[in-house]
């Protein structure tokens, strides 16, 4: 089915290429210009797939022509998309865990051992630490900031005796207490920054169960992540050294 298409503009002197259309339906544009075809050219672009195709148009065309604004619509991605994110960055994964319980910790087994011992297992052959750790030995950045309530709950006293495990995948594991992170007016919610470029916000349902992740990508919107990286990070101290601190082990 043909797409309904409506020009937009262009600043060829005699209208013709290069231009700009949208799809009125969906609202994604349609750049049309002088195809990119260079061999050497093609294998620098980033991401580019086989049934990709390159076009090169003058700057003025897109500051001039393209739409400056869109509806805000969230992005919604499976927890099969979720998960293959951790295996696809290219340099860095970061988290900020904001909550003082999670419903799915406590239907793990390992949560029933620590409430038993006081220590949660260290298995480092979980699909998750295996992953992990070829991404860190890959020489990737993995790294999270605990935001940690006085007095601790269960759960987060969970996370601090897992973040051995977590380490010990070569992640940087941080903690924040509560009153500190509200200082700074880090936000309530939780989120993982992928490369500095893309932002996978976690959203829970009123059970504390994860509920669906949302993906940004609009670079102000996720510079605003990036500043919240980078000032949780600055003032947080390693896990260890805030449990000792802290009295939580």
């Amino acid at each position: 089915m043909a797409r309904n298409l409506r020009f937009i503009g262009t600043d060829s002197k005699n209208g013709g290429c290069p231009a700009l259309h949208e799809d009125t339906v969906t609202g994604e544009v349609i750049v049309q210009g002088r195809p990119l075809t260079d061999p050497a050219d093609l294998d620098r672009l980033q991401h580019f797939g086989p049934e990709d195709a390159a076009v090169v148009v003058p700057r003025e065309l897109l500051v001039n022509h393209a739409p400056k604004e869109m509806p805000r619509v969230p992005t919604i991605i499976s927890a099969a998309e979720f998960g293959q994110l951790f295996h696809t960055f290219e340099h860095s994964a970061w988290h900020l865990e904001t909550r003082r319980r999670y419903a799915s910790d406590e239907e793990d087994e390992d949560y029933s051992t620590f409430l038993e011992t006081g220590e949660a297992p260290m298995d480092l052959d979980t699909d998750w630490c295996r992953n992990i750790t070829a991404q860190t030995t890959a020489g990737k950045y993995v790294g999270r900031v605990r935001v940690v309530d006085s007095p601790p709950t269960p759960g987060q006293l969970f996370l601090q005796s897992y973040a051995r495990c977590n380490a010990a995948t070569g992640e940087d594991v941080r903690n924040i207490a509560r009153t500190d992170a509200d200082a700074l007016l880090l936000p309530a919610e939780e989120f993982w920054i992928f490369d500095s470029r893309l932002v996978a916000v976690l959203r829970f349902d009123e059970s504390d169960a994860w509920d669906d992740v949302e993906v940004i990508t609009e670079p102000a919107q996720v510079l605003r992540y990036v500043q919240v990286r980078d000032a949780a990070t600055a003032a947080s101290q390693p896990f260890d050294v805030f449990a000792a601190q802290h009295g939580a082990r």
